[in-house]
């Protein structure tokens, strides 16, 4: 195909997909697409061993890193006298008092809690993380949340990998060319994970056009993509490529929880809210008990990022794990971070037969298309 998204990445097809899992992401390059890991949450150390799994097993196919570095976090301690204040006792109980009313135990749920979430990076982390990452063939690496570090454009610019950065808002991207990324990732308020409030109809065009005085930045449309028609819009609206995720939660590979893949397969686009309840930041996630209890009047207000994640993380761990198991009150509580695409993603299958059918609709969209212009 013909898109500077594949001369730059060298892949034969523009679609880029973002997983946690290195298997998904080595069937993805394999297949002639563009796998992303995302590293949030990894040691420097455990970075290194899956990029070495992913090296020895991807065949020479280019793959890339996704990391998250935000500008600015809630000042954070390590001290177990300062929980009180990090954690408030009110935003604990409120997430205890969900379980129990759906038969989950939260005894001791923040008694070993992690003082600092390993998420998000400070600068020596992050550096750190950097210096692995470069250590590898990778031919992309991204920052999630934010303005990638200067450091991570420079290295970048070093060693010929392409930076890219999200971005849900107009004035964002502006700012981020200007900071020097390759690629934007355009996402709309219908992706998965953190995300704006301009919908990707709206905010593709509206970034293209912001963009292009200041060069010919390559744009990958995200949110709520899961088919290739969909990516055929956005090309026409002006990107040259998608981001995806949502779409392979519920691929063989995926790690993602047995029960969570069931209830994505079973959910409508309808079925999942925007909501900083779990991070401190808009994310949007499958809607469950769990979700609607904090929309509620009577749920305290989000702590800031990571403080939010602090409260939530545990307590949906827990839940997950008794989900797996068979527990009734914790299923219904599940959730996870997914798109409004999710409405779409109605079978378990394999990340290769994703990809092709993928491919095929996005030819039977470009054929259509074309027949319309001939009439």
């Amino acid at each position: 195909m013909k898109s500077p998204i594949c001369d730059m990445l060298g892949v034969d097809f523009p679609l880029v997909g973002f997983n946690h899992c290195r298997d998904v992401i080595v069937e993805i390059s394999k297949a002639g697409s563009f796998g992303v890991l995302g590293a949030a949450g990894l040691t420097p150390e455990q970075l290194d061993f899956e990029l070495s799994w992913i090296d020895e097993r991807v065949g020479g196919k280019p793959y890339g890193v996704d990391i998250i570095v935000p500008a600015t976090m809630a000042e954070q301690s390590t001290t177990p006298q300062s929980m009180d204040r990090l954690l408030p006792e009110a935003h604990r109980h409120f997430a205890e008092n969900i379980m129990s009313k759906f038969g989950v135990d939260p005894s001791e749920i923040y008694e070993r809690q992690v003082r600092k979430s390993d998420a998000f990076l400070d600068e020596s982390k992050a550096n750190d993380i950097l210096d692995v990452i470069f250590s590898h063939p990778v031919a992309l690496v991204a920052n999630a949340l934010g303005a990638p570090p200067r450091r991570m454009i420079e290295m970048g610019k070093e060693r010929g990998v392409a930076v890219a950065a999200l971005v849900g808002a107009k004035e964002h991207a502006v700012k981020q060319v200007a900071a020097g990324v390759d690629i934007l990732v355009v996402a709309g308020g219908e992706a998965g994970g953190h995300c704006g409030d301009v919908s990707t109809m709206v905010l593709v065009p509206e970034v293209v056009e912001a963009v292009r005085p200041m060069g010919n930045i390559p744009i990958l449309a995200a949110g709520g993509i899961v088919m290739g028609r969909q990516l055929a819009a956005c090309m026409a609206m002006g990107a040259h490529g998608a981001w995806t995720g949502s779409m392979w939660l519920t691929t063989k590979e995926a790690f993602t929880s047995e029960v969570i893949k069931e209830k994505l397969v079973e959910a409508s686009s309808r079925d999942t809210v925007r909501s900083k309840a779990r991070t401190g930041k808009y994310s949007r996630q499958l809607r469950s008990p769990w979700t609607d209890s904090w929309e509620s009047d009577a749920a305290p207000a989000a702590l800031p990022m990571p403080l939010q994640g602090l409260v939530a993380e545990p307590a949906l761990s827990r839940i997950t794990k008794l989900a797996e198991g068979g527990h009734p009150g914790a299923r219904e509580l599940a959730t996870f971070f997914v798109g409004q695409g999710v409405g779409l993603m109605n079978e378990i299958q394999t990340t290769r037969q994703v990809i092709y059918d993928f491919m095929e609709d996005f030819l039977a969209a470009t054929e259509r298309l074309g027949g319309v212009m001939a009439d």
